[in-house]
């Protein structure tokens, strides 16, 4: 099956000092067979895990924070203008030792628990089910849920499954008498997390068995369809994804896999903000390298399913540092620099190419949580780089893909890093284009000159991300450091588009 990759020409440096020319080439390639950017790949994940649900989502319906019915209004209302499309809960590793029953009926009388995988902190259940999913229907995600295989039954899960989307019968009855008469709509359910590790230590061929009996108990009730979806690899493990899809492949509608952009496993991380520009370029060259990543995982699962009837998710996703001096250990709070946001933009780049196979991707985490869209405060919200780009990449959520030939200078970073000088995207929606640019270099503005492949170049309109600094961030002292702003140093002549970038800067575009 023809895959859309991106296409670079190659001017490689010996270093990450860049090639002397600043004029690089982007022409659009329209086609007709070319997939639909599922929305998806925008999607958010909340795990029990520091003050992502608790002070981040949740505050209570007591709390003087300003609140509606328990959930943040200002936290809300920044999720409500991102179009968040799908919400992936409960977990993560907290996935597989959490047990529903402790999280339904009267909060007061919920039984704690303790956070076993984060921190040891102590929780008291009040947010659970219905929680989820009411705030999924206050910001209009759907429900992406997380069952309990490493320290759960089938029948626990059968019946939550129940609880939640069944019209008739005990569950449902015990849902009402918690205050939900009709059923939620439940699509994607996550059978285990990380099956190979926190959720478990499976091997794959044991993880294969069980996830098929386990996603047999789990039925439809009201003509609710469910999208079942398998622990997928992480990274580079392509042999379980082999073993997956070949023992259960005809099980499942989906299976995931995990990606950070980590700088190393053991020991230190590395910081959020002090590091080198050589550490930015690595960075961004460890979270490109996605792509190969992703393109052997949809190899594999061509040779059981050419059609493509099974989706890859890229479940869990981003930047991991150091947790920020000060906080506590084991909640995983990170700052997000603008070296973050081209993260993000360069990702969701990789994803949109292969959109015939990557069927969502949901990043971690949606708030307070390595690379969050919010972060909080007591009563203070501030929106991060991150989440600009997830804004400003609003157009192309269920837009058709545009392939495009981009010719650039790519930089090598320590020898096993390669990172273009300005990567693109491109799509189609009722009519509007729109075309995202990333100009990585720190030091240098660049002219890219964009062949429309046909489109007329009317009604432009541009927004900018950048920042002083490739470390620049928000804080609640200074919230406005990186935000978007209206770009207009593009026109277009005679079908092609020219665009003046500054340094370290995403730039989106918008036009008919």
């Amino acid at each position: 099956m023809k895959k859309f990759i991106l296409s670079i020409g190659i001017a490689a440096v010996a270093s990450v000092a860049l090639a002397d020319s600043n004029v690089v080439t982007v022409a659009l390639r329209p086609d007709a067979n070319a997939p639909v950017i599922p929305k998806e790949i925008y999607g958010q994940f909340a795990e029990h895990l520091g003050s992502c649900i608790y002070g981040g989502l949740w505050v209570g319906p007591d709390s003087k924070i300003p609140n509606q019915n328990g959930y943040r209004t200002d936290v809300l209302n920044a999720l409500k203008e991102l179009k968040v499309p799908v919400l992936r809960w409960p977990g993560g590793c907290f996935a597989d030792e959490y047990h529903w029953r402790d999280g339904i009926g009267d909060p007061a009388l919920r039984p704690r628990m303790v956070n076993n995988n984060w921190g040891g902190t102590v929780e008291d259940n009040s947010f659970g089910t219905n929680e989820f999913f009411n705030l999924c229907e206050l910001i209009g995600a759907e429900p992406y849920l997380s069952g309990n295989v490493g320290s759960g039954t089938v029948e626990e899960l059968a019946k939550w499954v129940e609880y939640i989307t069944a019209e008739s019968g005990p569950m449902a009855e015990l849902r009402r008498q918690n205050g939900r008469e009709k059923p939620w709509h439940l699509k994607y359910l996550g059978v285990g997390n990380e099956s190979w590790g926190c959720g478990g230590n499976f091997t794959p061929e044991y993880y294969a068995d069980v996830y098929r009996r386990y996603q047999t108990y789990c039925r439809e009730f009201n003509g609710n369809k469910l999208y079942k979806i398998a622990s997928g690899a992480s990274d580079y493990d392509y042999n379980w994804t082999d073993v997956m899809m070949k023992k259960a492949g005809r099980f499942m509608n989906g299976i995931s896999l995990h990606y950070y952009t980590v700088t190393g496993w053991s020991g230190k991380k590395g910081s959020a903000l002090d590091f080198t520009d050589e550490d930015y370029y690595w960075t961004l060259g460890k979270c490109l390298e996605i792509a190969p990543v992703i393109r052997r995982h949809c190899d594999i699962m061509d040779k059981y399913d050419a059609r493509k009837r099974v989706g890859l998710l890229v479940d869990e996703w981003g930047t991991w540092w150091d947790e920020e001096p000060g906080t506590i250990r084991g909640h995983l709070y990170q700052q997000n620099t603008l070296r973050d946001a081209m993260v993000a933009a360069l990702s969701l780049n990789v994803f949109h190419t292969f959109a015939d196979r990557v069927k969502m991707a949901n990043i971690a985490q949606i708030a307070n949580v390595l690379q969050a869209m919010v972060l909080t405060k007591d009563d203070k919200m501030v929106l991060t780089p991150t989440y600009y780009v997830f804004k400003m990449y609003r157009p192309h959520q269920d837009a058709k893909f545009i392939p495009v030939q981009v010719s650039t200078p790519i930089m090598d970073v320590r020898g096993d890093r390669k990172v273009p000088v300005v990567d693109a995207t491109a799509s189609l929606k009722d009519g509007k284009y729109c075309v995202s640019l990333v100009n990585t270099d720190l030091e240098k503005g660049v002219t890219v000159t964009v062949s429309l492949g046909g489109a007329a170049g009317k009604n432009l309109k541009g927004e900018i991300l950048t920042g002083a600094k490739a470390n620049s961030y928000n804080d609640f002292s200074m919230p406005e450091q990186v935000n978007l702003k209206p770009f207009a140093g593009a026109m277009v002549k005679n079908g092609v588009m020219t665009v003046e970038m500054p340094s370290k800067s995403i730039v989106t575009l918008t036009f008919e």
